[in-house]
């Protein structure tokens, strides 16, 4: 087998899943990881239909995730007054199995730190290939030569600007911005979700303390600073009714604020030379309720081609383009923001009114469902050895 040392950067969900297969392949894995350790809690994340469950079938952890599942709950969608005026269902919201992101990253990072280097705390600075390999530099470890290199690092990936060109180039922001914010509140109590036009927040329930949305042009700011981010919410937020005063008082005093713009990644191809892309980083499209089992999905095609082609990248990463283009177009098209926060109040009104008719509920499930197995999904006899 060819190409035995590997480069991961990141260690959310796509990262560590790629180290999975390919350890037990045999090839020499190191994960390099921006943040000083795992991320704990999250947001919740789900599966969706047969081909989603059986690539977490394959890697022995459908039934640890289940013992971790929040649910699915249901969601009530409230007025003003907090009185109910629809509610989202737990099917529609958690897929056939939900579970937060931080539990998700820990079974993965379980299952795979005794077989592979992690190195947290660091980030990659450039990629140079070379006809034997790729030469790496880091922020604070020492550079390295390794013969294949992932980017599992995100929508605003590292590996993605090194190796294919500016941010700009393949993320497309789609006119909303959302935060995830832990308040001190001890308990979230019931999910509920209340809308004003441009701009929704939601409390209680698994997906987090507190998940707001809210229309916006682009702005720029430093992802690092939290006070900054506390600012632009906050602004944003100024003015509502129900229990939004109240919120940004909370936001205020949280010590875990994240705000990001609700943004997808078009790219015709996912690899370049020696160089491939996995995850958000190449076909993200913030939550679109597909990411995690795309990055799931292809984790497995990945080390599945790279076992079929007996470590030969070239080929390998060019049947994962092929194979992968069709089945993650459905991050090209989603855009969740009006969805979760529509721009007037006849389309509030109408958007509640989908989840009280059940025809039109069913026929959602069945097209996610749809998407989500749109994938022939190969046995790949050599992921069902290990070494």
């Amino acid at each position: 087998m060819t190409n035995r040392t590997v480069l991961i950067s990141g260690a959310g969900i796509a990262g560590p899943a790629l180290a999975f297969w390919l350890s037990r392949q045999g090839y020499a894995v190191t994960v390099v990881e921006r943040s000083p350790e795992l991320r704990p809690g999250g947001q919740a994340v789900d599966f969706k239909g047969a081909t989603h469950l059986a690539v977490l079938e394959r890697m022995g952890i459908l039934d640890e995730i289940r013992r971790h599942r929040t649910g699915g709950l249901d969601q009530t969608i409230v007025d003003a007054e907090g009185r109910p005026l629809a509610v989202l269902p737990g099917e529609f919201t958690g897929g056939d199995v939900e579970i937060r992101r931080g539990d998700l990253a820990r079974i993965l990072y379980d299952r795979t730190s005794s077989d592979c280097e992690y190195v947290f705390g660091d980030s990659i600075t450039s990629l140079t290939e070379t006809p034997d390999g790729v030469d790496v530099t880091f922020e604070r470890e020492a550079p390295r030569r390794f013969d294949l290199v992932f980017g599992a690092d995100g929508i605003h990936s590292t590996v993605r600007r090194l190796a294919f060109g500016p941010e700009a180039d393949y993320v497309e922001h789609l006119g909303h911005y959302y935060a995830l914010v832990e308040t001190d509140e001890t308990d979230g109590g019931p999910a509920v979700m209340y809308n004003e036009p441009g701009r929704m927040a939601a409390t209680g329930g698994p997906k987090a303390t507190a998940f707001f949305v809210f229309a916006s042009p682009e702005i720029g700011y430093d992802r690092d600073d939290t006070g900054r981010q506390k600012e632009i919410l906050t602004a944003a937020f100024d003015g509502g009714g129900w229990r939004l005063p109240e919120l940004m008082e909370l936001v205020k005093r949280s010590d875990d604020v994240y705000l990001d713009s609700i943004a997808r990644v078009a790219m015709d191809g996912y690899s370049t030379g020696r160089v491939a892309l996995l995850g958000d980083a190449a076909y993200g499209n913030t939550l679109g309720g597909f990411g995690t089992g795309l990055a799931i999905v292809a984790a497995y095609v990945i080390a599945g081609e790279l076992a079929a082609a007996n470590g030969d990248h070239e080929l390998a990463f060019r049947r994962y383009d092929e194979k992968f283009r069709g089945y993650a177009k459905i991050a090209r098209n989603a855009n969740a923001g009006p969805f979760l926060a529509p721009p007037t109040k006849l389309r509030i009104k109408l958007r509640d009114q989908m989840f009280r008719r059940p025809f039109l509920l069913r026929g959602m499930l069945w097209v996610t469902d749809k998407f989500a197995t749109d994938i022939t999904l190969d046995e790949y006899p050599a992921l069902a050895r290990r070494g």
